[in-house]
């Protein structure tokens, strides 16, 4: 008699153990999410920038971000990463198409790209998503900051963002019409 197994109901996770080796051979894709808000012609009034203690203690500004899992499309993988850092009641406005403003590439050693992570090689797709709800930062994130879009873009900031997400972020803000 054959057993029956039952399907995995969440096969995109991976354990602690899995996630290190995929990481020291394969680039991962992520999605990162700048959160805004907008006033009713669609202009960006406020930046959010989360502020975290990343792994080796130190506290810095990062943006939404995490990795798309197996079978999840991008918008699922963007909700769920926005709802995990905001909260459920930050209500973002997803883009009605899927296409980032850009795409970052990370990488655990000096490379051509402005962008590092020590963990891996990463391909994020990045996008600007307004938010008109209550943003309550979840998980490793201590406080949303809401800035006007003139300090997110300062050098202030950008010293403060890890992973050269400082250029991510102006970019993200040039690609909504807030920067030349």
């Amino acid at each position: 008699m054959a057993t029956v197994r039952t399907p995995d109901p969440n096969p995109g996770w991976l354990s602690d153990d899995e996630l290190e080796q995929i990481r020291q051979r394969l680039p991962l894709v992520y999605v990162e999410a700048i959160p805004v808000r907008v006033d009713g012609m669609g202009a960006v009034t406020e930046v959010g920038v989360l502020l975290r203690v990343n792994p080796a203690g130190s506290i810095t500004r990062t943006l939404v971000s995490g990795r798309v899992m197996h079978g999840e499309t991008l918008r699922e993988a963007l909700f769920r990463h926005l709802e995990k850092d905001l909260g459920p009641m930050a209500f973002p406005q997803l883009p009605a198409s899927p296409t980032p403003f850009s795409v970052a590439e990370y990488f655990p050693f000096p490379s051509p790209t402005r962008f590092s992570d020590d963990r891996q090689h990463a391909v994020a797709l990045a996008y600007v998503v307004p938010v008109t709800g209550t943003c309550e930062p979840r998980q490793d994130a201590l406080e949303l900051t809401w800035m006007t879009p003139d300090e997110a873009a300062s050098q202030r900031v950008a010293d403060e963002l890890e992973g050269g997400r400082g250029a991510l972020l102006r970019a993200g803000l040039a690609s909504v019409g807030v920067l030349p």
